[in-house]
């Protein structure tokens, strides 16, 4: 049985579950979860940096497999397991995809990341207010770029759902978060149709739901 490490809390983690639940694959019936990192611990020990020296979550083992970073986890199930082909092959999308997977990692999340260690794990009296507003700002500025993209596709590489997908959703979903729980420093959010509009499908019609939080008790 494939074995995952880390809790359910980290945005990193639950692209995985989604990923997992979105080709079918259950917890506890063909996979095995192990609560890691910060208050759970166990990412320090020495059989967990045997497996992952950078000692972060996630990491999966299945067999003789072991990967970490998220989004290469991503790509390794989805060829791995697609039985039903829940996620096309097409070249076009698949590397449209990769594109958007590999942007979220270098550009989305980056300031977006240290809005969020900012106001959810950084001690009030350490906050950097000025340098917050300005980053959730820039990240409404970036998001731009890809409700550009969804002007004329259901989808962040066309009209078929794609890891890539599952990525960038969970990165707008805390943007969503933040602004709803912190809009006094987080400044306005930008409202973008098209984003939104993706966001409803994906509820709707994949297994969002299985990861997505409600409030602001999230770690990364």
């Amino acid at each position: 049985m494939m074995r995952l490490w880390g809790r359910k809390n980290s945005i990193n983690v639950q692209k995985v579950l989604w990923c997992l639940a979105e080709l079918g694959l259950e917890e506890g019936v063909d996979f095995e979860r192990i609560d890691a990192g910060l208050q759970f611990g166990k990412n320090r020990t020495p059989e967990f940096l045997t497996l992952n020296p950078n000692g972060t979550v996630p990491t999966l083992e299945d067999g003789d497999i072991v990967l970490w970073e998220s989004n290469t986890i991503m790509r390794y199930l989805s060829q791995q397991y697609d039985q039903k082909k829940r996620f096309s092959t097409d070249i076009a999308s698949k590397f449209g995809s990769e594109k958007w997977l590999d942007w979220q990692l270098s550009t989305l999340w980056p300031s977006l990341r240290i809005v969020f260690l900012g106001l959810t794990r950084t001690p009030e009296d350490q906050r950097d207010y000025v340098l917050i507003k300005k980053l959730y700002q820039d990240t409404n500025q970036c998001l731009t770029l890809l409700d550009q993209n969804l002007a004329n596709q259901k989808y962040c590489s066309g009209n078929t759902f794609q890891i890539g997908d599952i990525a960038l959703a969970l990165c707008v979903h805390r943007w969503l978060l933040l602004n709803t729980f912190f809009p006094e420093r987080t400044g306005d959010r930008k409202q973008l149709a098209n984003i939104d509009a993706w966001m409803e499908r994906l509820y709707a019609q994949t297994q969002f739901t299985v990861v997505a939080d409600k409030e602001l008790n999230i770690v990364n």
